[in-house]
């Protein structure tokens, strides 16, 4: 009395707002040769602390453990629209590679005064300032006391980023499911994604907001259902009665990605927040399609909708 058939289904995003969205970011070099940065954008569980500051690690050459991040402070922080629309990895990390980038201008700037020649004869090594010729160095540290006395040139930056555009990010989801005719409940037996959201910045990061996507698409492809009463009362009001799938409802996840490479974005990243909730829902309804012939058109597909929709010859 079980069907089992597949569905698939294909989406795509943003990365932010184009032409609203603002990122920003403070980096600063401290006395001890450390870097502190400094960002507007709140980590609401995305890992966007950890990913901003192995951005700033990799604009700096240095170890991601050498970036402090002081998380959002309105009172303190530089501007920032906020960790939402999928804007953060995409619009606020394009603005610490630039900060980043401005601020190793800077350090070249005080390097070659400390060298004694002009800042076209250094470079950045990431644990100091190296001329081209003569193998003649200083170290972070010293140009950080350097700084304290007698010095012009700042080494703490701030710059802010808004894109004009928003690339976005594309994802195919599939699911295998099985029907139970008597009843109508759907069971997910295995699900695959595949992402594109340019650059994977941190695979294991992308690959729990990937998972942890689907989940919430397959609870509200399912499970979560909200009704009111005539007097506006919400039956579903704990719990108990607002069902959200357990690890045990998911069966199989299994997550991919599709490498490739947006110029706008910070080495070549797009976003990936809000993507990997679409396509549960459609996908699971063309499952549901493939295995009785009739499209469920609303959410939650709970099994009474299912099973009232199925025609007799069933």
């Amino acid at each position: 009395g079980k069907i089992r058939s597949g569905g698939v289904a294909m989406a795509m995003q943003g990365s932010g707002i184009s032409g609203v969205d603002v990122g920003s970011a403070t980096i600063k070099l401290n006395d001890d040769g450390f870097y502190a940065l400094t960002i507007g954008a709140a980590d609401m569980g995305t890992g966007c602390d950890t990913i901003l500051a192995q951005m700033a690690a990799e604009c700096l050459e240095c170890d991601v453990d050498n970036v402090i991040v002081f998380g959002a402070d309105s009172d303190a922080s530089p501007y920032d629209s906020g960790s939402y629309a999928s804007s953060t990895t995409y619009v606020t990390g394009k603005a610490v590679e630039k900060a980043c980038l401005e601020l190793k201008d800077h350090l070249c700037e005080i390097g070659a005064q400390m060298l004694d020649c002009a800042k076209s004869e250094v470079e950045f090594t990431g644990q100091g300032i190296e001329t081209l010729v003569g193998q003649k160095s200083v170290s972070l540290s010293d140009i950080a006391t350097k700084s304290m006395c007698g010095n012009n040139i700042s080494t703490q930056v701030t710059v802010s980023h808004s894109s004009p555009v928003s690339p976005p990010p594309f994802m195919v989801g599939m699911v295998e499911i099985e029907l139970d005719k008597e009843t109508g409940q759907v069971e997910i037996l295995d699900y695959v994604a595949v992402v594109d959201c340019g650059t994977v910045i941190n695979t294991n990061l992308a690959r729990v907001q990937t998972e942890g996507g689907i989940v919430q698409g397959i609870g509200m492809a399912l499970y979560e259902n909200v009704q009111y009463s005539d007097k506006g009362a919400i039956a579903e009001n704990s719990f108990m009665q607002y069902k959200i799938p357990s690890r045990l409802d998911m069966g199989k996840l299994r997550v991919d990605f599709e490498s490739s490479y947006e110029e706008t974005g910070p080495f070549g990243a797009k976003s990936i927040g809000e993507i990997v909730i679409n396509t549960p829902s459609p996908a699971i309804a063309h499952a549901i399609y493939n295995a009785t012939g009739v499209w469920q058109r609303d959410l939650p597909m709970t099994p009474e909708k299912i099973l009232m929709s199925l025609p007799e010859e069933l």
